[in-house]
């Protein structure tokens, strides 16, 4: 069973994915080192929480075609 993800961290995300598609892919372990690139964000669990976000959100937009 997931946890549910705060409202920074998915504001956070979709402001990235909205800024940065091409950066971002399904891949969760790409995903991170792209957020090391892009933010400092010095918390590693944040960041993974934040890369894992965005892998899931991207791997919707990958099925819907969006």
């Amino acid at each position: 069973m997931g946890s549910i993800k705060s409202v920074a961290i998915k504001t956070l995300g979709d402001d990235l994915i909205s800024q940065y598609t091409s950066k971002f892919t399904d891949d969760f372990e790409r995903n991170k080192k792209a957020l090391i690139e892009l933010k400092d964000i010095k918390s590693k669990r944040v960041r993974n929480i934040l890369a894992g976000y965005i892998t899931r959100r991207m791997v919707i937009i990958k099925k819907t075609g969006l």
